[in-house]
């Protein structure tokens, strides 16, 4: 991890398409101002866990309901094989 010190209106770059700026400090809080391509997403920490979590949910979903493909009744069906 690169650990970086900036002050208010500092920023830094990523990859020379990302700027991630020091907005505001109050306290122990800051603001940080991401500008980026519009095809990059950016989340918090916490919402990206809660997108993985949810995309890993919905690959072990229950697979019952999903109904089977029938072939066509012109189609043979294929032979189970042995």
């Amino acid at each position: 991890m690169l650990v970086l010190s900036r002050k208010k209106e500092e920023s830094i770059i990523i990859d020379g398409k990302i700027e991630v700026k020091i907005i505001r400090v109050d306290g122990d809080t800051v603001k940080v101002g991401i500008q980026a391509p519009a095809d990059v997403p950016i989340h918090r920490r916490e919402i990206y866990q809660q997108i993985q979590e949810s995309n890993r949910e919905s690959v072990v979903a229950d697979r019952s309901r999903i109904p089977k493909l029938l072939p066509h009744k012109n189609e043979a069906v294929p032979a189970e094989s042995a």
